[in-house]
């Protein structure tokens, strides 16, 4: 089997999943879809020479170590942008289905908006870590193995992921509720 042919067969049906990470550690997709497309031709110059169990969790930290590396090069490590929300309305608005008042989709919308926020507004270890188990469902060991950390530092670091978003959402959700 030539290159080509194995690089289709093991990289490209996870590149969806690849511009999903690369989309939330970079903050939107333009950014996201340079970050692929140099992990992709980091991966095709790998394919011959790795031996891999998991395509997509290998996939997923090249793009993972790629997205670092863009990031570095062209942002200063102050800014943080997101621009991506259409995105979220859009998957929001087809998990309401098309039977559902205005003031549930204004409602859904606020929530995922929110959630967004908040995830998007967590240390980018935790942010990924989080992305990679709910969002990309990765196992820990996968994890462990994408981010180059012990199982018990992703165990940690989700567990402080989870209690960040939650007091981020609290926090965003209590001044909501002081305003009338």
């Amino acid at each position: 089997m030539d290159d080509k042919q194995r690089f289709a067969e093991v990289v490209l049906p996870h590149v969806d999943d690849a511009l999903a990470l690369a989309r939330w550690l970079t903050g939107n997709r333009v950014d996201a879809e340079d970050v692929v497309q140099e992990a992709c031709l980091r991966a095709f110059r790998a394919i011959s020479s790795v031996g891999y169990a998991n395509p997509r969790a290998w996939l997923l930290a090249i793009v993972r170590n790629t997205a670092f590396t863009w990031i570095a090069k062209n942002r200063s490590k102050v800014m943080v942008t997101t621009d991506d929300d259409a995105t979220f309305e859009r998957a929001g608005l087809e998990a309401i289905g098309s039977q559902v008042s205005p003031e549930t989709m204004l409602i859904e919308k606020v929530d995922s908006e929110q959630l967004h926020n908040a995830i998007a507004a967590l240390p980018i270890a935790y942010r990924e870590a989080l992305v990679l188990r709910e969002i990309e469902e990765l196992s820990y060991q996968e994890i462990a193995k994408a981010l180059a950390i012990p199982i018990g530092t992703v165990m940690s670091r989700l567990a402080r992921a989870r209690s960040l978003l939650i007091q981020n959402i609290g926090k965003t959700g209590a001044g909501k509720a002081g305003v009338a």
